[in-house]
């Protein structure tokens, strides 16, 4: 799934920054679709720990499963 996710990458920041508002446009592009890169970031602006912010990406992960946009 998430090879989906980092190929879309540009198309979805959109939907990245509706969940994790802290993430600056800078930081959208430093990540470029990579998951660990992304749950690094997620820590560092919100002071989680690394299974809280992986936590959140696998749920992140699942609703854009559930988008049938996303399924195309």
């Amino acid at each position: 799934m998430w090879d989906r996710v980092e190929g879309s990458w540009k198309e979805l920041t959109g939907k990245v920054k509706e969940q994790w508002g802290k993430l600056t446009d800078d930081d959208l592009t430093v990540i470029a679709g990579k998951r660990d890169q992304l749950a690094g970031k997620i820590q560092e602006r919100y002071g989680y720990a690394s299974d809280k912010a992986h936590e959140e990406i696998s749920a992140f992960e699942r609703r854009l499963q559930e988008d049938r946009s996303f399924k195309s």
